[in-house]
């Protein structure tokens, strides 16, 4: 090798080091890299986690619900995922008089036990790669052509599994559309209420802790899957029967040491892994700071009057934590991608690939246009939908101006209607008018001082001003329908929903009369205009030439082991028990305990009380079998396993395939993730299932519960 190419590949093996994967990745079960598992500490084989023709781990995971993952624990169909997954149906049954949220539910025995009306949960009996068969005839299409052609090819592809009445079939493309693979899938549809902490346990250290390590929270709640008499899916009958699974995990509550192998399985939402360099720097640059700016206005305003008015704390602290909880990811997410140099890694990545094959230089030179001319549509689509989110008098303007147009082109009828009155109720239940029209007011200010003038409707200028917006909003908006604030024939929409439709031709001719209307109105008019169109034309080119990237990458770089972004389908995601060292002299433990939750303590806090019961145990170190070496019991985790949204509630296993944690969360530092795993910062966070099985025994005394798993001690 001469002295140029020495000094070539001296400065590229960086760039090819930095996307070894040193363990991260999702990766689909059915093609497992056994060997490198085996290497970290595996003790099982890749045909135990998952295999259709005999009993395995897979078929003791669930995705719960459409969005989070669940996992069965017993032989009588118990099923454990995440107390924020279960949130729903537990405030659904909570009332005055039975305070499920705040006090926990644990029923007595199986005839106590809740049913829930909608609830279900998938189990994926089989995966099949049906790549050929989908892109059959498309290799000589233009993009239209080879669209049509793939879409026509998907039905047939469907229509040639042969189903149980109780399966079905979805087809997902990976790799942007390189390839495809068949999800056969089972339904059940009778999920019952087995038991939940307080959310003090469940939620505890919530908006304050929220992505943060050290983290002490109870994450769990516990369902169970009922059957028909033959053990299939069946809607609520009170003549069904606990669900006999294939395979359920066992729980073990051995000590925990650093570096040992664990892995994750569950249903990840949603990652970007292989976007250019310039797709990640317009994140980390504009959109996200978009994002945040906007949230960061929201946030402030409803804390002003949160911290000196309780009513207000109560009925806004759900829709905060809602706010917050991405305001705070996106933060760490640019912090992260900072701190792993994850621009630099991939223009590094890409000059390798480049030296590889040319050809990729046309890719990327065309991306890079593309990006940069999508740059402020991209931009200014980031700044509309952040401030019509979380300004709620326009988000409640823009539902009745859905049903404005609805009503118009004689698309109203009784479902829309109902749909229409559902989204609104919903706003409605925790909206303030008055405390909104200040939130209004800051973001119109916003807006009106970010974005450029070609994107704004005429004059809107005159919203630069903040404690002029302030005086105009509030006087819209006590006179207005759509705040509840006016009234309409004696009613007001927030109150009486019903009665304000009852006569739909005179609420339109009162809602085209509305400022707050007329301002969403012109707004969303000018964003379509000025910024929609464009935006989706230049992402549909970016789209294909993703997909073109993709397949060079995987073509040209053949050291580099790829695994498909996540897509709300069924992943593994293996790793090791660790600790972490996000920044200069500060180092986290891999462990946190009970006196842990104790330190955090302040009585009455929504965030950092304690149950009283819960104070006892410590009080008197009544943890019986639940305790470590420490002799304190081990409450949260973290490790180097890849995870996402939609990971919540997914079991972590160890080497021997016992559950021994329940994902719920990420580490701040390393949120990053979902776009640059990066194995120094990127940390997922596990209830651990000594506090489970802690709380399950000694805090709630359904020991009846413990008796149905298989315990590893």
């Amino acid at each position: 090798m001469n002295r140029k190419n020495i000094l070539l590949a001296a400065i590229l093996l960086p760039a090819v080091m930095a996307f070894a994967q040193q363990y991260g990745g999702m990766w689909i079960p059915t093609e497992l890299n056994e060997k490198e598992m085996k290497d970290l500490g595996m003790k099982i084989s890749a045909k135990q986690i998952f295999d259709t023709s005999k009993p395995s781990i897979k078929d003791a995971v669930v995705q719960f619900n459409g969005g989070c993952t669940a996992e069965i624990i017993s032989p009588q169909g118990l099923l454990l995922t995440n107390h924020h997954c279960g949130y729903g149906q537990i405030q659904k049954h909570s009332s005055v008089e039975h305070d499920y949220l705040s006090d926990g539910f644990w029923a007595k025995d199986m005839n106590g036990e809740l049913p829930n009306p909608g609830v279900t949960v998938d189990f994926i009996a089989d995966i099949k790669e049906v790549t050929g068969q989908v892109l059959a005839g498309t290799q000589n299409l233009d993009e239209k052509a080879s669209e049509a052609l793939i879409a026509k090819n998907l039905e047939t592809v469907k229509a040639s599994f042969k189903l149980e009445p109780w399966q079905k079939v979805i087809i997902k493309p990976v790799y942007y559309g390189n390839k495809y693979y068949a999800y056969i899938i089972e339904t059940y549809k009778d999920i019952r209420l087995v038991g939940a902490p307080p959310s003090s346990i469940g939620k505890f250290g919530s908006d304050t802790d929220n992505w943060v390590w050290p983290r002490h929270t109870g994450d769990f709640s516990m369902f169970r899957i009922y059957a028909d008499k033959n053990n299939k899916p069946a809607e609520y009958s009170k003549d069904n029967i606990p669900y006999k699974p294939k395979y359920f995990l066992p729980v073990s509550i051995k000590d925990k040491q650093e570096n040992d192998f664990t892995f994750v399985f569950g249903f990840p939402g949603r990652t970007t892994e292989y976007l250019p360099a310039i797709a990640v720097e317009k994140v980390m640059t504009e959109t996200d700071p978009a994002m945040i700016a906007v949230r960061e206005v929201a946030l402030k305003t409803l804390n002003d009057k949160m911290r000196t008015d309780a009513e207000t704390r109560i009925k806004y602290a759900s829709k905060y934590a809602g706010v917050a909880n991405y305001w705070k990811k996106w933060i760490g997410e640019i912090e992260g991608l900072k701190k792993s140099d994850a621009v630099g890694k991939k223009k590094k990545y890409e000059q390798t690939l480049i030296a590889k094959n040319p050809q990729i230089k046309t890719t990327i030179d065309q991306l890079n246009n593309l990006y940069n001319e999508q740059s402020p549509y991209s931009l200014n689509r980031s700044y509309y939908s952040e401030v019509t989110r979380n300004a709620e008098t326009l988000s409640l303007a823009n539902q009745y101006l859905n049903f404005m147009n609805s009503y118009e082109a004689g698309k109203i009828n009784d479902q829309t209607l109902v749909g229409f009155k559902n989204r609104l109720a919903n706003i409605y239940k925790d909206y303030d008018g008055e405390l909104d029209a200040k939130v209004t007011a800051q973001l119109l200010a916003l807006y009106a001082e970010k974005t450029p003038a070609r994107f704004l409707p005429a004059n809107f200028d005159q919203f630069k001003e903040v404690n002029k917006n302030i005086g105009i909003v509030e006087n819209w908006s006590k006179n207005s329908i759509i705040t509840g604030r006016g009234n309409f024939n004696g009613a007001t929409t927030s109150t009486d929903i019903d009665k304000v439709f009852a006569n739909q031709a005179e609420l339109i001719k009162a809602l085209k009369n509305d400022p707050i209307i007329q301002l969403a109105s012109s707004m969303r008019d000018t964003y379509l205009k000025t910024t929609e169109g464009k935006y989706t034309q230049l992402q549909d080119q970016i789209d294909v030439l993703q997909k073109k990237f993709m397949a060079q990458q995987m073509e040209t770089d053949k050291d580099r082991k790829f695994f498909p972004d996540a897509n709300s389908t069924l992943r593994v995601a293996y790793g090791q028990v660790k600790g972490s060292n996000p920044r200069d002299a500060v180092y986290y433990g891999y462990q946190t305990h009970l006196e842990g939750v104790m330190e955090k303590y302040i009585p009455g806090d929504y965030e950092f009380d304690v149950p009283k019961k819960l104070i006892n145990l410590y009080d008197t170190k009544n943890y019986g079998v639940y305790k470590d070496k420490t002799g304190d019991v081990p409450v949260n985790f973290t490790a180097t396993n890849h995870t996402t949204g939609g990971n919540s509630g997914s079991p972590a296993l160890d080497a021997h395939g016992n559950l021994i944690g329940l994902n719920f969360d990420r580490q701040w530092e390393g949120t990053m993730s979902d776009i640059n795993f990066d194995p120094r910062f990127s940390r997922n966070i596990m209830v651990d299932t000594k506090y489970i099985l802690f709380i399950v025994d000694k805090y709630a005394d359904a020991k009846w519960l413990l008796n149905e798993m298989k315990i590893v001690k």
